[in-house]
């Protein structure tokens, strides 16, 4: 006999005793070769599925990357495509393109969620990928509104449309991939780093963007320097493909697909079949609603409120920001384990709820720690704005009019101010009162000279700014984001079916995040001008993660559990 033969023989194996009081027999050649060969197979296994999370996470990363260019330079470019003359009609007009972004996005979850779920996981999301990177690539060759007038915006909103076709594929197809890989037990770990890429992307945005912000003076910037994060794209989308081509196509879809029992008809069977129609309609309400609008409060609203109510500058907003992102990040992977335990809808709807009940005291603990002489002035010298004619104004464009009211309540609300709006005075268009004063009519300078006059500051005094106590606020937000967000993929994917999963899961996702959330920005912005209350645009996302909690502790239940290989609607009782 050999030695490697007796060296295999000299190996004890318990496990195939044939009595438990049996003594432990030698293991044949057969065993240990075929123990071997199991012991390959799982480190295979293992090494497929870090592959698979680490592919599809860092392109998912790059593209998120591309679409929240724009998002984090918002309003910075309402100086740049949109006429100057009106700063609130010009930022809101930056976030209604912004938006676009986002209201685009469920038809993208259409039209490619049906190609994934009739060719494949992996070509779709390949695709997605080329449409993002090429848009953001272009975005960086515009021409601006003082070159090519009206026609700037124009081309501006649609690329906007094209990125937000593009990641409505994308994160579905990711999503789905990835936990289509993942073995049972552990879906919620294994999506939750793709839920890292949002974030992760945020930040990637806001380095690169602080970067080029600070080794350039702000003219250069101006000028040119804002291209050179979307140039960077370019090299990421070659980058992405180049990984992703790398890839096999998910195990549980090629088995669907061998078997014959893929649908024919993924849009059908999603929207207009009970009750697969049933489910997507409590994924919007019941979860992706709420988690849509914390994340988007709890890191741009987050964002927007430090640059554009409290006077933080730039760099500094970019700062905190990106410093609670990486704090943050970790317990996406936290909750995505933790929902492996304990189940998925209980994190999120709870995430809800917290953030429900303290934005509130959260934003105003900003308010005090960042700009506390802005926080001492509103308490000090109340405001108010008696007026007639004042309009909501939310897209704003070339058809849009701006009376005196407006104009008004837009100076005030750009300063970061308070105000009241009061009954209009017989015969005058609009009266403001700072404090003491009363300034009749649209006097832009009369206004600035009276907000000086009462001890008014245009920024926030970076000596007096608590930054400890600023970013703990806005780690905590986070936190809220990572809740929600962390197992909300795998949730979705457990919810539906193979054979419409793409389909399914992605339009509830993209209306959730992209109307209900993309919306935030814009909408809150409105809210904020037309009340007077800086605070009055958190109803917005409170109202909406209330009914998310209301509905999906109801209506839902627990995914957990669930084997995604054989479930089906038809199952449930």
């Amino acid at each position: 006999m050999c030695a490697a033969t007796a060296e295999f023989k000299a190996l004890p194996l318990p496990h195939y005793q044939t009595h438990p009081l049996d003594k432990p027999r030698e293991a044949t050649m057969a065993e240990v070769k075929r123990g071997l060969l199991e012991e390959e197979s799982i480190k295979s296994i293992g090494t497929e599925e870090r592959k698979v999370i680490f592919a599809s996470s860092l392109g998912t990363v790059f593209e998120w990357y591309d679409f929240y260019l724009y998002a984090t330079l918002a309003p910075f470019f309402a100086a740049l495509f949109f006429p100057s003359g009106n700063d609130t009609a010009a930022l809101l007009s930056a976030f209604a393109t912004y938006a676009a972004g986002f209201l685009v996005r469920p038809f993208g979850a259409i039209v490619f969620g049906r190609i994934g779920d009739l060719v494949g996981r992996k070509y779709t999301f390949l695709v997605t990928i080329v449409f993002m990177g090429g848009a953001t690539f272009l975005v960086g060759l515009l021409p601006t509104f003082q070159t090519i007038g009206w026609a700037a915006p124009v081309l501006l909103v649609t690329l906007r449309l094209v990125q937000g076709l593009a990641l409505g594929g994308e994160y579905g197809g990711a999503a789905t991939y990835v936990a289509e890989h993942a073995p049972q037990g552990k879906r919620g770990y294994d999506t939750s780093w793709i839920q890292t890429t949002a974030t992760l992307g945020f930040f990637l945005a806001l380095l690169v963007i602080g970067v080029a912000r600070g080794y350039m003076d702000a003219k250069a910037f101006a000028e040119w320097g804002w291209r050179i994060p979307f140039w960077l794209s370019l090299i990421l989308l070659v980058f992405s493909v180049y990984i992703r081509l790398k890839l096999h196509e998910s195990p549980i879809f090629q088995k669907m697909k061998a078997e014959g029992k893929g649908s024919k008809s993924p849009l059908t069977d999603s929207f207009f079949k009970y009750p697969n129609n049933k489910f997507v309609l409590l994924a919007l309400l019941g979860a992706t609603a709420g988690q849509g609008v914390v994340w988007y409060t709890g890191q741009f609203y987050a964002l927007f409120f430090l640059i554009i109510t409290l006077k933080l500058d730039y760099v500094s907003a970019y700062t905190l920001i990106g410093i609670s992102l990486l704090i943050g990040t970790p317990f996406f992977i936290f909750f995505g384990w933790l929902s492996d335990k304990i189940g998925r809808l209980k994190i999120i709807l709870t995430g809800c709820l917290i953030a429900a009940v303290t934005y509130f005291p959260l934003f105003q603990g900003l308010t005090h720690y960042v700009n506390p002489a802005l926080e001492e002035y509103s308490a000090k010298t109340p405001i108010t704005v008696a007026a007639t004619e004042c309009q909501f104004h939310i897209f704003v464009g070339p058809w849009s009019t701006f009376t005196d009211c407006d104009r008004t309540k837009d100076f005030l609300t750009k300063q970061g101010l308070s105000f009241k709006s009061v009954p209009a005075e017989p015969g005058k268009p609009v009266v403001t009162t700072v404090g003491t004063t009363r300034i009749e009519g649209w006097d832009q300078k009369k206004l600035e000279a009276t907000l000086k006059e009462t001890g008014y500051k245009s920024g926030a005094d970076k000596t007096q700014v608590n930054w400890f106590m600023t970013e703990v606020i806005l780690v905590i937000m986070v936190i809220y984001v990572t809740m929600v967000y962390g197992p909300i993929a795998a949730f979705l994917v457990e919810l539906f079916p193979t054979q419409i999963r793409y389909t399914s899961m992605s339009l509830p996702y993209h209306i959730g995040n992209g109307w209900f959330g993309g919306m935030l920005p814009l909408t809150a912005t409105a809210m904020v001008a037309a009340t007077g209350d800086i605070y009055y645009g958190l109803w917005y996302p409170i109202v909406v993660s209330i009914m998310t909690v209301i509905i999906g502790a109801i209506f839902l239940t627990e995914t957990k559990n669930r084997d995604i290989r054989t479930y089906d609607h038809s199952m449930l009782p």
